[in-house]
């Protein structure tokens, strides 16, 4: 990793832009003063912590990682819903298991995101990533054929990823 800060201005244009929205959806106001606070937050902090953010990433294709969203939007509504069913419904029994999941991935944003997508949707909580024998533990709250848990995250989740990151 590049220990160097990067002095572009727009270094971080994810951050900058989740910044210049979230000033103006707490702001609940697209007044000019508001907007200039905005861009001015957006250009300022990425820059103020760039020594701890490292160089930017690049994405090689923003389609994918648009539709990724949806995806773990869609993905982290229906485990609710599932796990909700599971702990209120008395007669269910969960079968918890540890699934491991190999990686083709090499990216270490893209490892480390996929992790985080596997955490954030509940029911899984992924526990340790292997970079010696590149994989992740994952452990599943109700998971009946660990094989086929780990196709379906590959599936949804990984070669998104790799179309996003390379």
């Amino acid at each position: 990793m590049n220990a160097t800060p990067d002095k572009r201005w727009l270094a971080h244009p994810v951050m900058s832009a989740m910044l210049a929205a979230g000033w103006l959806t707490l702001q609940q106001s697209v007044d000019p003063g508001n907007v200039i606070a905005a861009v001015v937050l957006a250009l300022v902090i990425p820059r103020l912590v760039g020594g701890f953010l490292g160089a930017g990433v690049t994405l090689r294709s923003f389609a994918a990682a648009i539709r990724l969203a949806f995806i773990v939007t869609w993905d982290i509504i229906v485990s609710n819903i599932t796990v909700a069913k599971l702990v209120l419904d008395p007669s269910r029994t969960p079968r918890p298991a540890w699934v491991r999941v190999p990686l083709d991935l090499t990216h270490p944003n893209g490892v480390a995101l996929f992790a985080s997508i596997i955490t954030m949707t509940p029911g899984t909580v992924s526990c340790i990533v292997d970079e010696d024998d590149p994989h992740i533990l994952v452990h599943a709250l109700d998971c009946a054929d660990a094989a086929a848990a780990a196709r379906d995250m590959k599936a949804r989740y990984e070669a998104p990823l790799k179309e996003i990151f390379g």
